[in-house]
């Protein structure tokens, strides 16, 4: 068993890949198995996250979720903790291996409840688990509810009740811990699963998962190498960020000056407001250029921060000129009301050119002409479509943030808190992105490791000290 750090990668299997895994695993075991060994694993986590517990409160649901929790209770009778397990289910509809756990904890004297009890010092969640694809309803529903009422810890298991395996959509219990059993699923890292899991701990049940393809991924940290001695400024790239009209200049400095604290050789700005400033005092390394006149074709360009309605006419050439791109903010509105524009995106995507595109929710749906809503009911989807339809490579901010490119690899990012949630600091991703692809970093690999060290300054951003998109560029 293992605490899922951000030390490493993991591989993420949606519902259906861990079904089939399940299968062809249980093929190869005695019966039961799993479900014993689930047990035991969800027993241990108890006695480490509340090992001075003495009454424990397991919520048993019909399926095997509720069978892990039966195995589960045996263990923490056996242990000296009062049990006190209630079931949802139904001895004629019951799953075979449920069913067999069910009478083995009745067997060992485990108490089966009909109601909830007054009190407890750890509920364990087992009321559904990545079979669970409706809305919460009913009994189950009240005991949700009564989850979450409850002031002790809450360990669920597998993923917390009402949450989406693949999507981390839909009303959830809130624990404090999971557990997810065989595999870990996308859903735990994005949309709601940030708040709804707490800690996540993982134990693959001593099955290799190393010949199944993953659905996703989790990042890791991004390989870093120190710069050699024998380099210059030429050895890091160009910059150009494009942007900045009228009334919004700030967008396009917080953006440069993120490429520049990112590690780009040179940084260019060219605002679309002409009477911008031609200087920045504050970062006098930033050059000042007249947006006709910067060679596109040497440069990394992040364009559309701060860029208004003025970006739509610098667009057709940034779009068919820049050696590497990051389209943002305005320009990503003006490229979704502008069939032209998507078709010079698409051509771009086609000649192979390195490209990135850093929406947000709303500005994604109107990329793919719905609605934010819909957007967020199956995020991984909704990336992989934008990528896919672009050509492009795709960072759709938000909890657990996902990229995805065209050929479909998809990285969901564990890194980045909710103070991120403040103006600018797309801006500021979007520069830092700009310098890793000038650096030499292919598309996606330029906005993953971009995007985490992004989410990791929020993660170590002194609790004191109010986490402003200026000093956040600083800071990278």
């Amino acid at each position: 068993m293992q605490r899922i750090t951000h030390d490493r990668p993991w591989p993420l299997f949606d519902a259906a890949a861990t079904r089939m895994i399940e299968r062809a695993a249980a093929s190869t075991l005695a019966p039961h198995t799993l479900m014993q060994r689930a047990g035991l694993s969800i027993a241990k986590l108890a006695m480490a996250v509340a090992p001075h517990s003495k009454s424990i409160w397991i919520a048993c649901g019909p399926g095997n979720n509720g069978g892990d929790g039966f195995e589960a209770a045996m263990h923490l009778l056996q242990w000296g903790k009062r049990v006190h397990a209630t079931w949802l289910g139904d001895e004629a509809r019951a799953p075979a291996d449920a069913l067999a756990s069910f009478q083995r904890a009745r067997d060992a004297g485990v108490v089966i409840a009909a109601e909830p009890p007054h009190h407890c010092d750890l509920a364990i969640d087992g009321l559904l688990g990545v079979g669970g694809s409706h809305p919460v309803e009913g009994a189950m529903a009240q005991q949700v509810s009564l989850i979450n009422a409850l002031t002790c810890p809450v360990l669920s298991i597998d993923l917390p009740t009402g949450l989406a395996a693949d999507t981390g959509s839909g009303q959830s219990v809130h624990a404090t811990h999971t557990l997810s059993l065989l595999t870990l699923k996308p859903g735990l890292f994005t949309h709601g699963g940030r708040d709804a899991c707490g800690d996540i701990w993982f134990d693959d049940l001593g099955i290799a998962l190393d010949a199944f393809d993953a659905s996703a991924t989790l990042s890791g940290p991004p390989d870093t190498t120190a710069r050699p001695h024998a380099s210059h400024k030429g050895s890091f790239g160009d910059v150009a960020i494009i942007g900045g009209a009228p009334g919004m200049s700030g967008a396009a400095l917080l953006a440069a000056s993120a490429a520049l604290h990112g590690g780009a050789g040179r940084v260019f700005v060219a605002l679309l407001d002409a009477s911008g400033m031609a200087v920045d005092a504050t970062r006098p390394e930033l050059m000042f250029r007249a947006w006709a006149s910067l060679d596109l074709t040497g440069q990394a360009v992040a364009c559309g921060c701060g860029g208004g309605d003025a970006v739509r006419a610098v667009l057709p050439k940034v779009i068919s000129a820049a050696k590497a791109l990051v389209l943002d903010a305005d320009a990503l509105n003006a490229i979704a009301n502008d069939p032209q524009l998507q078709s010079r995106l698409q051509a771009r995507g086609m000649r192979g050119r390195p490209t990135v595109l850093t929406p947000h929710p709303l500005e994604a749906a109107r990329l793919l002409g719905s609605t934010t809503l819909q957007v967020q009911a199956d995020r991984l989807a909704a990336c992989r479509e934008i990528a896919s339809r672009y050509g492009c490579s795709v960072v759709l901010k938000g909890s657990g943030t996902i990229i995805a490119d065209a050929g479909g690899r998809t990285s969901i990012n564990p890194t980045g808190n909710a103070r991120l949630a403040t103006a600018g600091t797309g801006d500021v991703l979007a520069g830092l992105i700009a310098a890793r692809l000038a650096a030499g970093d292919a598309a996606f690999e330029a906005a993953a490791s971009a995007v985490f060290a992004h989410g990791l300054a929020a993660d170590h951003w002194p609790i004191h000290r109010p986490l402003t998109a200026a000093a956040l560029a600083a800071r990278l």
